[in-house]
């Protein structure tokens, strides 16, 4: 209809993101809207009260698990973390929350089935959720709390973890605010996501195979580390970097390697550790940064060396 010619670089640009925009966001605003409905039966102050009572153990499982169903980026998960620290939940186990909610969420994990197959999506939530539990188990024995702000240690202190009482919403209602909370959502994402694929478009199109092949290929050694370094500075949802993934796979990059440059997009972002140093000390974020960069790397080299 545009008059492009099929097989050029600008007609294959121009057919990725034609086709993807309104897929992607056709996937987004659906699964947000039932996860939105059915996450309205669990709200987040039973959540808090549930972790609060587990061990270390089960509740840093349990908050890695509930960052599945919060399909929040990594900046609008630090309000939620905040609060499990508030209400006395160990440190470990609040960023197990923090490292699973942007990498594991049902918007991630209902795209990458719709775009690759079940079989991706579910290495992919095996590799983030595990990545969420040992970076919480691991920092979980640490002396976290010391490199907490004390505003955080007072309000912990001093109760900030009320009890709210429960409300009883009509299935009308509920449907309603989950429209309401997928809209807010999808407005707030959706430039994100056509950026993303856009850049997607762009790989897809222009960038020559064999120059994605010598950066990120199976044959180099630092593949893994160079596309997480890289990848930090595109900080976007899952949403928006699953069309680059896409075309980085079409290009014949390694599923490691293309796992690594996803998770280390979605789940290391400046403005979320801007927003962390409100509440944590930077020994803390270094802390933090190098264990999940670390889980990123060993993920990455994982798979490429199972041959996926």
């Amino acid at each position: 209809a545009l008059g492009l010619e099929h097989g050029s670089p600008l007609g294959e640009a121009v057919a990725f993101f034609l086709y993807d925009v309104p897929k992607v966001l056709l996937l987004l605003l659906g699964v947000v809207t039932v996860v939105s409905f059915l996450r309205s039966y669990v709200p987040p102050d039973r959540v808090r009260a549930a972790l609060a009572g587990r061990g270390v153990v089960a509740g840093t499982v349990a908050a890695a698990s509930f960052g599945v169903v919060t399909p929040f980026c990594s900046c609008s998960a630090v309000p939620l973390f905040i609060g499990f620290l508030q209400a006395g939940i160990p440190v470990g186990v609040t960023l197990a929350f923090l490292v699973s909610s942007p990498l594991v969420n049902e918007v991630a994990l209902v795209l990458l089935w719709g775009l690759f197959g079940w079989q991706i999506a579910v290495i992919y939530m095996v590799a983030g959720l595990s990545l969420a539990i040992i970076s919480g188990l691991i920092l979980g024995r640490l002396p976290m709390e010391r490199w907490l702000e004390p505003w955080v240690l007072e309000a912990r202190d001093a109760g900030g973890g009320t009890q709210v009482g429960e409300v009883r919403l009509t299935t009308e209602r509920r449907l309603h605010d989950a429209w309401d909370s997928t809209r807010s959502l999808v407005r707030k994402v959706w430039p994100w996501v056509v950026v993303g694929i856009g850049i997607g478009a762009f790989i897809h199109g222009y960038v020559p195979t064999d120059v994605i092949v010598d950066i990120g290929g199976a044959e180099n050694p630092f593949a893994v580390p160079i596309v997480t370094l890289l990848a930090v500075p595109l900080y976007a949802g899952a949403a928006g970097v699953i069309p680059i993934v896409e075309a980085l796979l079409d290009k014949g990059l390694p599923l490691g390697t293309v796992l690594a440059f996803m998770m280390a997009t979605v789940a290391i972002s400046l403005p979320e550790f801007l927003i962390l140093r409100r509440v944590a000390k930077p020994t803390l974020l270094a802390i933090f940064l190098a264990v999940v960069v670390a889980g990123i790397l060993a993920v990455g080299y994982l798979f490429n060396a199972l041959g996926m």
